[in-house]
């Protein structure tokens, strides 16, 4: 049994995720080329069910940094584009035909931010716009249903739309991933679990739920081990003032945690992990943030707030508002209203100017959709040009592509999938898993920058389902680094963490142990893991510069 979080973890799912993509009228952000360089031309396409009818389809598009705005292929604001139907096809998933529309957008110059709505109709029937109904929600409810994380019997609400979706868009732009992503060897640590502190003690480590007592001193205090492992990128959870052991629901973005150490303790950790060739990349959540948050309290006392329509409430639905996968505590943000948009990116800039930190990774990346991320990412690189920003989609291959301009990259859940299916559960062979090596990196473009991981803190660990065979792992590590994707190392996989089978029950909790120290350590793997990282260090040399 393979626990993992997503939304494409078994058949059902993925003919609901299927069908879901092929109902209504479905851009869902597909342009080509994905990044569009100064003065490209962009193709802009669409799909819609053959039953629906529609004869026509336009796209009104903005250059100006305004909103585009029409009905019916008449602009208030923008020019129009039709869209051709260019081809059709059956799909016997859905039973139907799908056809296949097409717009063409003139190039633009540099650092032009192209914004456009698109919508369908057929004679006097109603008017259909792109990506409503919101499929995500439809997604998110069958998963919920088959995690029974609510009722079987629980329908799904009617909501929104809300303010700013349904409109798309792209920035015009030469931004490129740092040169460093690519020899980057990356530590994945969980602060509350990693480290006291030298001379302090656990607070608890049997409750993978409540705090652990990890904190950032820690994590300074072990900066020699990290470094003599031979990684040069450390990822920490986020850091955020937050009430939960993992951070992901945050009531202030000025600050850092007491609890962890505080703003001096996070200044610590990025001075001194400088020092030793090591950058750090944050945790950062964009997609929703705490219940406590004094942004979120106000607007869900006053329907009159600035910041109301930050979020998306809606009496139709459960709680009243949308959050991350129905948790009331984490209610989600309509980063499409452009108030919220600018606040969260510059909270970003905040630490990247202040702090020193070298970038994010991005918690639920694809909640928010493509269309946030241009704005972040130029707000960041304009911050610190050679930041390394990439998201957390578990999705397919084509989903993850369509972030290529909008994010450095994303994490590579399908070839962690691949590589779990070949080393552990052996449903793959290793030329099955080469092959799809070999399409995974002619898929996407040269720098779109996509790590490898073999588990992570919402799945199980590699060792647990490997049985806590060494020789499993050592294989999988050894292919992992070999390859040209940058590798994520899950703190405590290099000496041997367990995760108990009483942790199973728990949920997704499981793989967020305390780190082992000491003589608890598995000597011979730790060696092993060195010998690897070194090895791939010398392979790959030259790729990037030093900090």
């Amino acid at each position: 049994m393979d626990t993992v979080f997503g939304t494409l973890i078994n058949d059902e799912l993925k003919l609901v995720n299927h069908r879901m993509l092929r109902s209504g009228v479905q851009h869902r952000h597909d342009i080509r080329p994905l990044d569009p360089q100064p003065y490209d031309p962009v193709e802009v396409h669409l799909l819609t069910p053959g039953q629906a009818g529609f004869d026509q389809i336009t796209l009104i598009h903005t250059t100006d940094g305004s909103p585009p705005a029409g009905s019916r292929g008449e602009p208030v604001n923008g020019t129009v584009i039709p869209l051709e139907r260019v081809h059709i096809e059956w799909d016997s998933l859905i039973w139907d035909y799908v056809v296949h529309w097409q717009a063409v957008i003139p190039g633009q110059p540099d650092q032009t931010m192209v914004q456009y709505i698109i919508s369908a109709w057929s004679n006097d029937g109603d008017e259909t716009f792109a990506d409503w109904p919101d499929i995500d929600d439809a997604v998110q409810h069958a998963t919920m249903l088959h995690f029974k994380s609510i009722p079987e019997d629980t329908a799904l609400p009617e909501s929104g739309p809300f303010p700013g979706q349904g409109v798309f868009n792209y920035h015009v732009d030469i931004i490129h991933p740092p040169h460093w992503a690519s020899e980057a060897i990356i530590y994945q640590v969980l602060v509350d679990r990693f480290y006291p502190g030298d001379d302090q003690a656990w607070r608890q480590t049997t409750d993978v739920y409540q705090h652990c007592g990890g904190t950032l001193w820690g994590v300074r205090d072990k900066l020699d081990y990290i470094a003599e492992l031979g990684v040069n990128c450390l990822w920490l959870s986020p850091t955020w003032v937050s009430p939960s052991p993992h951070g992901y629901d945050v009531t202030d973005y000025d600050h850092v945690e007491p609890r962890l150490g505080g703003d001096e303790a996070l200044r610590a950790v990025v001075k001194e992990a400088h020092q030793r060739g090591i950058r750090v990349l944050l945790d950062m959540a964009c997609n929703h943030l705490s219940n406590e948050h004094p942004i979120f309290i106000e607007a869900q006392k006053d329907e009159h707030s600035p910041y109301r329509d930050w979020f998306f409430f809606d009496e139709r639905i459960e709680h009243g508002y949308k959050t991350f996968f129905h948790v009331p505590s984490m209610p989600r943000l309509n980063l499409a209203f452009p108030a919220a948009r600018d606040w969260m990116a510059s909270n970003a800039v905040r630490w990247l100017r202040d702090f020193d930190v070298d970038g994010y990774r991005l918690d639920v990346a694809d909640g928010l959709g493509p269309g946030f991320w241009p704005y972040f990412r130029q707000a960041c690189k304009a911050a610190k040009p050679d930041c390394l920003i990439f998201g957390e989609i578990i999705d397919t291959p084509h989903r993850l592509r369509t972030y290529t301009g909008r994010l450095d990259g994303c994490l590579d859940f399908p070839l962690n999938d691949a590589l779990r299916r070949t080393f552990v559960w052996e449903t793959l062979t290793k030329p099955q898993l080469q092959a799809f090596v070999d399409n995974n990196a002619a898929y996407y473009t040269d720098d779109f920058v996509a790590p490898s991981f073999l588990d992570n803190h919402d799945m199980n660990r590699f060792s647990f389902i490997a049985g806590n065979n060494a020789e499993k792992l050592k294989r999988a590590v050894s292919f992992q680094m070999q390859l040209p994707n940058p590798p994520i190392i899950y703190y405590g996989t290099e000496v041997g963490v367990r995760q108990a089978d009483d942790l199973m029950d728990r949920g997704f909790g499981v793989s967020r142990i305390p780190m082992i120290w000491g003589d608890e350590q598995d000597t011979d793997l730790l060696s092993f893991f060195k010998q690897e990282i070194q090895a791939r260090k010398e392979r790959f040399a030259g790729r990037n510069g030093d900090l």
